[in-house]
Order: C-alpha cells, then sequence, then structure tokens
C-alpha cells in the first residue's frame, strides 16, 4: 500500500488529487488546517470511493507545533510515507510592482516557500524509511523565467510581485533539495492555469486538468524533467 500527504488538501488541486490517488488505492493523508473542511472533503470522496482510506490531517505548514503534532500522528497511525506532496499555497494580496512593499510578501512566502521547507524538514526521515521516496513540489508557470518572458505564455502577460517570486525561490530550494537528496525522487510540478479559488476561478483549466501533473509526479516511476507540466518540461 502506497501512503501520501497532500497539504492543503481540503479543496482545489489538493481535494482532486485526493481522490484520484485514493481510487488508485492510495492511504492518502489529507493535510488541512481547518480540520471540519479537511473532514467534509473526506467525507465527500469517501462518499463517492466506497473503501477509500483518506485519513484527515489538521497541519498548519506556517506553525512548528502543527507540523509536529501532524508528523505525531502519521507516526502513529503506523502507515508510513513514502510520498509528500507540498501543495499548500496562497496568492496573496493582488498589487502592482509600484504598490507593493515588503509587509505583502512576509504571509505568502510564509505558506509557498517556508511551508514546503518546514514540512520537507520535518518529514523526510519518516519518508526516507520508504523504499521509494518521492518529494512532489507544487509550484506554477508564475515562478519560471522561461515562461513569464516568453510573449507567447498568458504567464507573460501577468504582473506582480509576490506570488511569482516565491514560486521562483521554491523552485531553487527545490533543485537544491534534489542534488543534495540523491535517494529522494524530487519533482516539481506547474499544474497550469486552472479554476480554483485561488485565483477567482478565472483559470482555463479544470481541477482534473491541473491535477495531471501532480499525480503523473507522484505515480511514475519516470518524469519529463525536474520541472513539469501535463505536456511536458518547463523551463527554468
Amino acid at each position: 500500500m502506497t501512503t501520501v500527504l497532500i497539504t492543503g488538501a481540503n479543496k482545489g488541486l489538493g481535494l482532486e488529487t485526493t481522490r484520484r490517488l485514493a481510487a488508485l488505492g492510495w492511504t492518502v493523508w489529507l493535510g488541512s488546517r481547518d480540520t471540519e473542511l479537511g473532514a467534509k472533503a473526506a467525507a465527500s470522496i469517501v462518499a463517492g470511493q466506497a473503501g477509500a482510506d483518506v485519513r484527515v490531517l489538521p497541519v498548519d505548514v506556517t506553525d512548528d507545533g502543527s507540523v509536529a503534532a501532524a508528523l505525531a500522528a502519521v507516526r502513529a497511525a503506523g502507515t508510513g510515507l513514502d510520498v509528500l506532496v507540498n501543495n499548500a499555497g496562497i496568492g496573496g494580496v493582488r498589487k502592482t510592482p509600484a504598490d507593493t512593499v515588503p509587509a505583502d510578501f512576509l504571509a505568502v512566502f510564509g505558506v509557498n516557500l517556508l511551508g514546503p521547507v518546514r514540512m520537507t524538514h520535518a518529514f523526510l526521515p519518516l519518508l526516507r524509511e520508504s523504499a521509494a521516496p518521492r518529494l512532489v513540489m507544487v509550484s506554477s508557470g508564475m515562478g519560471s523565467f522561461g515562461v513569464t518572458t516568453d510573449p507567447d505564455r498568458l504567464e507573460s502577460t501577468l504582473h506582480g510581485l509576490v506570488y511569482p517570486s516565491s514560486k521562483a525561490a521554491l523552485n531553487m530550494v527545490a533543485t537544491m533539495y534534489a542534488k543534495s537528496l540523491p535517494d529522494v525522487g524530487v519533482r516539481v510540478v506547474d499544474p497550469g492555469y486552472t479554476a480554483t479559488a485561488l485565483n477567482d476561478f478565472a483559470g482555463i483549466q479544470t481541477v482534473a486538468e491541473g491535477s495531471d501533473a501532480i499525480v503523473r509526479a507522484c505515480v511514475a516511476d519516470s518524469v519529463p524533467g525536474l520541472f513539469f507540466d501535463r505536456t511536458g518540461p518547463v523551463p527554468w
């Protein structure tokens, strides 16, 4: 039995990824900052998939104590951990670059960058007990210099300092994990512009399409490079 932990999984891409992996027979720890919302999300999956093993895991990726408690809960359950998906993310306040101030970065970097670092640091020893450990970072094309400077890409028309820079920083962190953790399969994914609460459901992809790259990163033995989306490699 394969076990995965997905942060920020009570809605959007995290919930859809949970649903799809549960359908494959995986044990899924549904990470949610809000226990009630997590329970409702898990119930929605179990209602449609008899026998699905979806377990609610209260966890706030910005809080050391919460992450430590989550690790203790997973260890106590004895499920082990094969895949960690750092999916939790926020968009932050939308401002023009000229109007952005340093304080605007704090909450977003706290979730989008420091959250994955905190989760990875805490869960890495447990993850390494797996025969085939995988670490999945849910990034964005908005964190790619190649994508955001390509005039043929929608992302090049969008402006903002905070969210893109948080994902660019996450990409660098992921490349360093990949170099320093040869025993762990590190994968970085760009879900694409997906209709979720993060963008007020303005995205052009469904959550099923957006979760394609995340699911592939979890299940595939071979992937098209370290950073990829549902169609193939993504430039850094």
